[in-house]
């Protein structure tokens, strides 16, 4: 079953990307008590994600801080020295690397993809969402192939 808005966040635990190397937080610790602004890709490096998805979230990092959000996360069915190695060449600092190695936390939100015919097994959607204190406020889902209301202008437009 699907994530909707008004539901809290499910129990599982993700990677977070330190410069001190992997750090296992529980997701429920992690947005505890702040607004955090998420978004999931189907992989690091891939062309969508790198040319358009992170860079927007980046270079609207300031406008949705003054809307009140705490932080920005992006979450993708990834290990986390592929999403550390991904946010260094893209000077994605502001960027919060949460890394789903297994897939769980994708499963978990309903929000998957089979990307097999393309040699990548199961991915996470893309997808954004504003989540406070552990609820998602809001959600967009992407359709396959498409790249409209998971972008940084489309959540910042809708807070």
């Amino acid at each position: 079953m699907t994530i909707n808005v008004g539901d809290r966040l499910p129990e599982a635990t993700l990677v977070k990307v330190t410069a001190d190397g992997p750090d296992q937080v529980k997701v429920a610790d992690y947005f505890a008590g702040r607004t955090i602004a998420l978004f999931a890709v189907p992989g690091a490096f891939t062309p969508t994600c790198s040319a358009q998805h992170l860079p927007g979230f980046l270079g609207k990092a300031d406008e949705l801080a003054a809307k009140g959000v705490d932080e920005i996360a992006c979450t993708a069915v990834n290990d986390p020295f592929v999403l550390k190695a991904w946010s260094n060449e893209n000077g994605a600092g502001g960027v919060t690397m949460l890394a789903d190695g297994n897939g769980d936390f994708a499963k978990a939100v309903g929000l998957t993809m089979d990307g097999t015919k393309f040699g990548l097994g199961i991915r996470s959607q893309r997808y954004s969402m504003l989540v406070e204190d552990g609820i998602v406020k809001q959600l967009h889902v992407e359709q396959p192939g498409e790249f409209k209301v998971s972008s940084a202008e489309y959540l910042l437009d809708r807070i």
